[in-house]
């Protein structure tokens, strides 16, 4: 019994020398991956230009608040996480911050002030970036960036989440790896494409699963599980290579049409890639939006494909509206026969879905999406079509194409039954192979759309 009661006291000592060497062990950064003089500067733009292809805008700035000054706030599974302040106010903003700080923020998690940073901050991936670019971003938000007073609200988390010495022990399972980007095999252009979607676009922040430990399972190119496909929020993020691949059957010219349009002919973004692109990806120039379509599109060693130089050309350009295929012919078939006794959920897309979608489930090119093959539709987890059924999505406006487009929901007009029947046939539909979709899991979507809607409304 004593030696039982030894070994528990020397393990609970070891525990709390660990804790303590968590805590206080000095932090050694990262040094910075390029050699630069000390007078050097960005060229014009380019800054602005990096914060854009980082997305900064999207996280840091509040619904109806200054840009960069913080206080969105951002659900992750460890509780909800306030986006700090990055404007250069010096009181509560980064207007203190050395270049070294920041350079620690955005490789290694470390903020201005020593604390750790929560991953919500993707500097897993943002430590790929070049020094030049981290440099670019730091210039221009201290400079060009207005500076705003705007104390964020704290983030608190439960135990033991609040205590972040803790991430430090995260940080050395997750930040594997050297920091510095590794380039493919292959063109210029490829390359480039490749160093935007693995840093500063950081796609696999998104579009990787996560670990048990909730990192990113794969970072970079040649990790197994990279871009593979995760969840965010309760969106499905596609995967963008491997077998299960939402774009294997675009062409590399309609998924930089995706990126800088917010639509293509197969699919129209919503949620947080319509976030995405809204401030981020519209940004960017033709030539970088086909670079990163080509990795994407070769990423697994297809061959590079040839894109046109101009990503989603003004139009007017005809598109017509594709017919069923050899695998949605069936289906189809029952659509257009609209016998009196088809089943429910064949006769509830007629009333609601089929003007848009059309009984081929092809839907309207840069329009309406294809439901077909939509990897919306066909997710593991049913309930983000679902919430877009029950309350109606929208896309963004963007310069190659400004029309804002918006789906009603039908949360009023059909019951959860109903819906259930109506997600079930689409997602069996046209040879979609998708598991059915119950009236419980219906019911549990819209009861978290009225708990998460009824703060706006006391307002």
């Amino acid at each position: 019994m004593k030696k039982i009661l030894s070994i528990l006291i020397a393990l609970i000592v070891l525990g709390i020398v660990a804790a303590l060497a968590l805590a206080y062990a000095p932090f050694k950064p990262t040094p910075a991956n390029e050699e630069l003089p000390a007078d050097w500067k960005a060229e014009a733009g380019r800054g602005e230009y990096v914060m854009r292809a980082g997305d900064c805008m999207a996280c840091h700035t509040a619904k109806g608040g200054e840009p960069m000054a913080g206080g969105n706030s951002i659900e992750s599974p460890m509780g909800t996480i306030w986006a700090s302040n990055i404007t250069p106010d010096k009181e509560t903003g980064i207007g203190n911050w050395t270049l070294d700080q920041f350079r620690a923020a955005m490789v290694d998690g470390i903020g201005g002030h020593g604390q750790q940073l929560y991953p919500a901050m993707p500097y897993e991936n943002y430590r790929y970036m070049k020094e030049s670019d981290i440099r670019a971003l730091y210039d221009y938000i201290q400079t060009e960036v207005k500076p705003v007073k705007n104390e964020v609200q704290a983030t608190s988390l439960s135990f033991p989440f609040n205590m972040r010495f803790g991430i430090r022990a995260w940080n050395w399972l997750a930040l594997s790896g050297e920091s510095n980007f590794k380039p493919m095999e292959g063109t210029d252009q490829q390359i480039r494409g490749q160093y935007l979607v693995e840093g500063a676009g950081h796609c696999a922040a998104c579009h990787s699963p996560r670990t048990v430990y909730m990192a990113q399972n794969g970072t970079r190119l040649g990790d197994s599980n990279f871009l593979t496909g995760g969840e965010l929020d309760g969106w499905t993020a596609p995967a963008l290579r491997g077998k299960d691949s939402a774009i294997k059957t675009w062409s590399a010219e309609a998924v930089a049409a995706y990126m800088g349009a917010g639509r293509n002919a197969h699919a129209v973004a919503n949620g947080e890639m319509a976030v995405a692109i809204q401030h981020s990806l519209q940004y960017m120039t033709d030539a970088d939006l086909n670079a990163m379509a080509v990795f994407l599109k070769s990423a697994d060693g297809q061959p590079v494909e040839t894109v046109p130089a101009k990503v989603a050309a003004p139009g007017p350009h005809a598109m017509p509206a594709a017919q069923a295929d050899e695998a949605g012919k069936e289906t189809a078939k029952l659509l257009t026969a609209a016998s009196p006794d088809m089943p429910l959920g064949a006769r509830l897309y007629l009333d609601n879905c089929a003007a848009c979608h059309f009984v081929s489930g092809k839907g309207s090119p840069e329009i309406f999406p294809e439901l077909q093959g939509n990897a919306m539709v066909n997710g593991r987890d049913a309930s983000p079509f679902v919430s877009v059924i029950l309350n109606g999505t929208s896309s963004p406006s963007t310069d190659r194409r400004p029309m804002h487009l918006a789906m009603q929901g039908y949360a009023d007009r059909l019951t959860d039954s109903e819906v259930a029947a109506l997600a079930t046939f689409v997602r069996k539909g046209w040879g979609n192979q998708a598991a059915d979709v119950s009236e419980s899991q219906v019911s549990k979507v819209r009861k978290h759309t009225n708990a998460a809607a009824a703060p706006e409304r006391a307002k």
